[in-house]
């Protein structure tokens, strides 16, 4: 009797390890852009002529034409005077139309010449990966805060690689006295922008002073002060 209970106790724990093991699995696969079961799916924004799929409505495939998986013009320079010092130029699924559910997106980046930086930003849904094409980068994220916040940063020049884990707070900062140009990909057809400093003290309706100001240690004048110039920059 003893020997038939350890046996329906191994049998529950190896059950209960494969249910596990599953979860993980599926919450892993869910993390990402849903993998495609067709050749592709052209977005359209005609209803009446589509299917919905991953967030947008597939073409026809058979009124597909090549325009559809193709633009230009990433190799143009892109003008950087503005309060940051850069321009990004994204290449996402809303460009490209038959980049829908394929879970990639491709990002110029340019640069204004000493200290043009790309800002404190997330991407919710996407992984990236940056080339540097000309100049010197500053970069880096920064971890959870379940790994105590750490900065992992380096300084780039033209050639250099670097990777962004998905949903890590993360930035560029031209050091060159010349402008500095990036591409970069995403492991997503839309992998979302929360730009840090616009979402904190820009939201609309404006988050409630004192809040803002136990959270960053601030005066309260201080962070309504904030607050009129980014709602200002995101209503502009």
């Amino acid at each position: 009797m003893q020997h038939i209970n350890i046996k329906l106790r191994m049998k529950s724990v190896h059950f209960l390890l494969n249910v596990a093991i599953l979860a993980l699995a599926t919450s892993i696969a869910c993390a990402y852009d849903p993998s495609p079961l067709q050749d592709f799916c052209v977005a359209i924004d005609d209803p009446k002529k589509a299917l919905f799929v991953n967030g947008k409505f597939c073409k026809n495939p058979k009124l597909v034409k090549p325009n559809d998986f193709s633009t230009s013009g990433l190799n143009i320079p892109r003008p950087t005077i503005n309060a940051v010092g850069s321009n990004v130029t994204m290449v996402n699924v809303d460009i490209i139309p038959g980049l829908n559910t394929l879970g990639i997106t491709l990002v110029r980046i340019d640069y204004a010449p000493n200290g043009g930086e790309n800002p404190p930003h997330i991407h919710p849904r996407g992984s990236e990966i940056l080339f540097v094409a000309e100049g010197t980068l500053y970069v880096g994220f920064v971890s959870s805060n379940q790994d105590n916040n750490r900065l992992f940063s380096k300084i780039l020049k033209k050639g250099d690689v670097f990777v962004f884990p998905i949903g890590m707070i993360h930035f560029q900062v031209n050091l060159g006295h010349t402008p500095a140009v990036a591409f970069a990909s995403l492991s997503s057809q839309n992998a979302g922008v929360v730009t840090v400093a616009n979402t904190v003290f820009g939201s609309n309706p404006p988050i409630n002073p004192y809040v803002l100001a136990r959270a960053f240690k601030l005066d309260k004048n201080v962070v309504i002060k904030l607050q009129k110039q980014f709602f200002a920059e995101n209503n502009s």
